[in-house]
């Protein structure tokens, strides 16, 4: 009879991104993940074949919570503005997450076109296409402008640039959204 699996690849996964947000992904390694899991290297080992499949595991899991964390909750009367906000948040809150997600090799090979084009981005280009009032096309144009400068702002905050101040940052993209439309 087969042994029953006591290390899933859901816990493994989990335990990577962990690791991740507590240490950054510099000190990601096998022996980082069994110390989480409190077990040898060997269940991560035979779970995932490579450090590669690994990373991507941990890159779609962190992706998952970045998602569930920017999208609009209707906090907020403009669902553009605190999207942004939430994505500023996110790099704030998630520095590591952040870095890993946004400011490795993973995030390699997309452009802004890439971006948009991304079946994950539906509801995104939705949310632009409602508060400006414009085409699906100008939608992905405009998300494209937006991104720049919330990513740049998020990824200034991300790598301890910049203090977050909340009505300083509210500001800005209310400005920001005014001169896009």
């Amino acid at each position: 009879m087969a042994r029953t699996l006591k290390i899933t690849k859901e816990m493994i996964t989990d335990a990577v991104v962990e690791v991740i947000r507590t240490d950054g992904s510099e000190k990601l390694n096998a022996r980082s993940v069994a110390r989480v899991l409190g077990c040898s290297t060997q269940p991560v080992l035979y779970q995932f074949q490579t450090m590669d499949d690994l990373i991507l595991a941990a890159y779609a899991r962190a992706d998952q919570i970045h998602t569930q964390m920017i999208l609009p909750k209707g906090k907020r009367e403009n669902p553009l503005l605190e999207l942004g906000m939430n994505y500023i948040r996110f790099a704030c809150d998630e520095k590591n997450l952040f870095r890993f997600l946004f400011q490795c090799n993973h995030f390699a090979g997309k452009d802004l076109p890439g971006l948009t084009a991304d079946p994950e981005s539906d509801e995104l280009l939705k949310i632009v296409s409602r508060e400006f009032g414009c085409s699906p096309e100008q939608a992905k144009r405009t998300f494209q402008i937006l991104f720049i400068a919330v990513h740049g702002y998020a990824s200034l905050l991300a790598n301890n640039a910049m203090s977050y101040d909340e009505a300083q940052c509210a500001s800005m993209l209310e400005k920001l959204y005014e001169g896009v439309k």
